[in-house]
């Protein structure tokens, strides 16, 4: 199996949207056959504003890695480092889900986050950028977009 890793694609900005925009994008592609994994991060573990897309399993995965009912931002001292553990594991998880090749849509939503929470560095997300995946599309979310990841990216879209 040849592996071909696509295209990276980003939504960022302090506007409302980019997860909306980032999904549609990834509908696009549904129409099209392709297979979507959805990796959310610091959307807490009740997050249901896409829980329709579970009706479209198993050509969609969704998957949060956070066990608080609230924010991030929101948790004690103490919290905060349990909950930075489950989201390292998330991302732990989308590292292999773009090693295996299982999807072709993969989304990352407030991937850029955890960077801005230092949770993860720039340097983290730049060595996942440059796993050579098997995937079409590999849509990245949130608010800050570092000059070093912006190199790896073909599509960034900013909204304010």
């Amino acid at each position: 199996m040849t592996m071909e890793t696509g295209i990276v694609q980003v939504f960022f900005g302090d506007g409302k949207g980019k997860t909306s925009a980032a999904v549609g994008q990834a509908l696009r592609e549904l129409q099209e056959g392709q297979r979507l994994t959805m990796i959310q991060f610091l959307k807490g573990k009740v997050a249901d504003e896409f829980h329709i897309l579970e009706r479209l399993e198993p050509d969609v995965k969704i998957f949060r890695f956070d066990k608080s009912e609230c924010n991030y931002c929101d948790l004690t001292d103490e919290a905060k480092e349990e909950e930075k553990h489950n989201l390292l594991n998330g991302f732990n998880f989308a590292k292999k889900v773009i090693e295996t090749g299982e999807c072709d849509v993969i989304i990352l939503d407030e991937v850029l986050g955890l960077i801005d929470l230092d949770i993860l560095t720039a340097d983290d997300v730049e060595d996942l950028l440059r796993i050579q995946g098997d995937y079409q599309k590999l849509i990245l979310t949130g608010n800050k977009l570092p000059d070093q990841i912006r190199v790896y990216v073909e599509e960034v879209s900013e909204i304010s």
